[in-house]
């Protein structure tokens, strides 16, 4: 990692705090509504019930006392029971009914948690997959590995929990804040300003706890960003001794890590026992004010138009504990709450990401060639492709895959400010062989990436079979081109899934047929169990010229009218290269080949051979006419230049 990068990130206290956005817990309550729209109402309603049950007791409390009162002089116990059974009878079959309405939404919230963490991970999964190519280009793997699992997890507690507790807290302070007010406003007023100072330190507290754990989760991508970037380049920390700079940069980062989730829950923990200690003191005062109230004589002032007596004043305490025990609750989930908005809304700015623009409606389909060359549309595998082209008129055109590209006056700049091809036209004919040479950062590898649309030229025409790519969906132009690349990547899963992944429905033997293409038939067939043979961590247990040996079958198994070849023979030794180029050639015949080398000797026999220098074709010709030329090819050919 860069030092400007490592400065950029470790600026501590001196780092602008990052604010949590607003309607988080908005979207995620309707994207809960959203996947469930029934659960979630059943499990809404059972909660608030129970809670609304919990809080009942208050209000028949000073009744059952005032009965209490009322007959205790008299010893007439009959009477009292009168006034006091069915009272208590009602309560328990309330709370009968409550404990199965807390079983219910026990169970619907389980139900509901997992089933709403696998459609966040899927739809953010689903989502990615339709991201441009500049999207990855810009985050690290462990970065976005950290989407689905540290920021999804955090989603985990907010919805079995925080929110569940969130209702149930708020529904029971509301019962309760509606008794009280019931039996007496005085008292009242007094909790009232009890409550303001708790909100008053739950803001504050609980604002600074927010900030910091949108830190933390930050953090946490950074770390597992950098850890990814060193685990895949461990051999490059070893061969160079980088291992005590890499532990240092490893703990900058953890200590930025630790000082945010430090801070964070500091906040976060200090909140409860605040509040406790507040409700305490709260619970103290009410006492001490329902006492002087009664020896004063003063007239109650109540919605029932209640004497104030000593069953108000004792329940009123039991309500104020209740009251701050449901607060205090709520504040225990802060934790989960604001670190699930902190992951929320780092996954909702993921989901939020402009997907890759795809205006194309010309489609890819199989065709049936008639003797005179009809193109006919056919539900059948024929083994030959045709565009099929809607126009505004109602009809349709079918258009022969053949092959035929052609780039015309094309810039194109990753970034506005900087162009990397200049006026870049290449012409390509059905089975003709184009090949690309010049030093690394020339554009050889950008002109491919334009062809397959992974990026959007910004001025200039790429035709293929006569047709605008921009009118092209963009997933049936890359169907239609095979590409082998400069990095090998293989899938956890056999050998021969990996062959297959050219063309899902290839059968077994489609598959050895490539592989035999390809030259890798020989060395899988001694693989310990052959085309079974496990690969995982991408092909690790390969030499690196297998695994590209296994690419360029995968290529052949899609059997492609265009094949796109980005140093593809670059990892494989010279024997290997012999054995492989045979394959090749046969891979080739008939079809439009775009070949990127550094070694000379695998273009030479190309139809057209490019020589790009910053971002400009310099030379063109076959391989013949760019040595009797005696320009910068003829210089490279005999040793004079380096590519580099």
């Amino acid at each position: 990692m860069s030092k400007p990068a490592m400065k950029e990130m470790h600026e501590g206290a001196k780092r602008p705090m990052p604010k949590m956005k607003k309607g988080v817990i908005k979207r995620v309550l309707k994207m809960l509504m959203q996947f469930y729209p029934k659960l979630v109402p059943i499990t809404a309603f059972c909660i608030v019930f129970s809670a609304v049950v919990a809080a009942i007791p208050d209000y028949f409390m000073p009744r059952i006392y005032s009965s209490i009162e009322k007959w205790m002089p008299l010893r007439d116990w009959a009477g009292a029971s009168k006034e006091i059974l069915p009272q208590i009878v009602f309560l328990a079959v309330l709370y009968v009914i409550a404990l199965i309405a807390t079983a219910v939404f026990t169970q619907l919230g389980a139900v509901i948690t997992q089933g709403f963490l696998h459609k966040v991970r899927c739809a953010v999964f689903n989502g990615m997959q339709n991201l441009p190519i500049r999207f990855f280009d810009r985050k690290k793997t462990g970065d976005i590995m950290s989407y689905y699992t540290n920021d999804v997890d955090t989603l985990r507690q907010l919805v079995s929990q925080a929110i569940p507790s969130l209702i149930r807290s708020g529904v029971v302070a509301v019962s309760v804040f509606a008794i009280m007010l019931y039996y007496s406003v005085w008292m009242t007023l007094i909790v009232i300003a009890g409550i303001v100072i708790m909100f008053l330190v739950s803001k504050k507290i609980g604002g600074g706890s927010a900030k910091y754990f949108v830190r933390q989760q930050q953090s946490i991508g950074k770390v597992e960003g950098y850890v990814q970037e060193m685990m895949n380049g461990q051999k490059v920390v070893k061969v160079f001794s980088h291992e005590a700079q890499a532990q240092k940069d490893f703990d900058e980062l953890n200590d930025r890590l630790n000082e945010d989730s430090f801070r964070a829950h500091a906040y976060a923990n200090a909140l409860g026992p605040i509040i406790m200690n507040i409700g305490n003191v709260l619970y103290v005062l009410v006492a001490v004010a329902g006492g002087l109230l009664l020896l004063a004589n003063v007239k109650n002032f109540s919605l029932s138009g209640s004497v104030l007596n000593i069953g108000i004043v004792a329940t009123f305490l039991n309500m104020t504990r209740q009251f701050t025990g449901n607060l205090n609750q709520f504040t225990q989930q802060i934790n989960a709450i604001v670190m699930a908005m902190a992951g929320a809304e780092r996954i909702f700015d993921l989901m939020d990401q402009q997907p890759e623009e795809d205006n194309g409606y010309v489609t890819l389909v199989n065709a049936e060639i008639a003797a005179d060359g009809t193109v006919t549309e056919s539900d059948k595998h024929t083994g030959h492709w045709a565009w099929k082209h809607p126009h505004g008129d109602g009809t349709v055109t079918y258009t022969q895959l053949q092959g035929d590209v052609c780039i015309t006056d094309v810039d194109f700049g990753y970034t506005p400010e900087k162009t990397v091809l200049h006026n870049v036209s290449v012409y390509a004919k059905p089975g003709q062989k184009i090949a690309f040479v010049g030093a690394t950062g020339a554009g050889k590898t950008t002109i491919t990436n334009l062809i397959n649309r992974f990026y959007d030229i910004a001025d200039g025409k790429i035709r293929y079979d006569g047709i605008n790519i921009n009118k092209i969906k963009k997933s049936d132009l890359r169907t239609s081109l095979g590409i082998v690349l400069q990095e090998t990547n293989l899938f956890t899963g056999s050998v021969m899934e990996n062959i297959r992944y050219g063309r899902l429905d290839a059968t077994d033997d489609e598959c050895r047929a490539a592989a035999k293409l390809a030259g890798a038939d020989d060395f899988i067939t001694r693989l310990p169990q052959g085309y079974d043979t496990p690969l995982s961590n991408n092909g690790a247990n390969l030499s690196q010229g297998q695994r590209q040996l296994l690419a360029i079958a995968r290529a052949a198994v899609a059997d492609p009218p265009v094949m796109i070849l980005d140093e593809a023979t670059s990892s494989i030794d010279t024997r290997t290269e012999a054995i492989v180029q045979r394959g090749m050639d046969k891979l080739m015949e008939g079809r439009t080949v775009f070949v990127i080398a550094h070694r000379l000797s695998t273009v030479m026999n190309a139809d057209v051979i490019m020589v790009l220098e910053q971002g400009r074709i310099i030379e063109r010709g076959s391989h013949k006419e760019l040595i009797d030329r005696k320009g910068t090819y003829y210089q490279l050919y005999t040793g004079a230049f380096e590519l580099e």
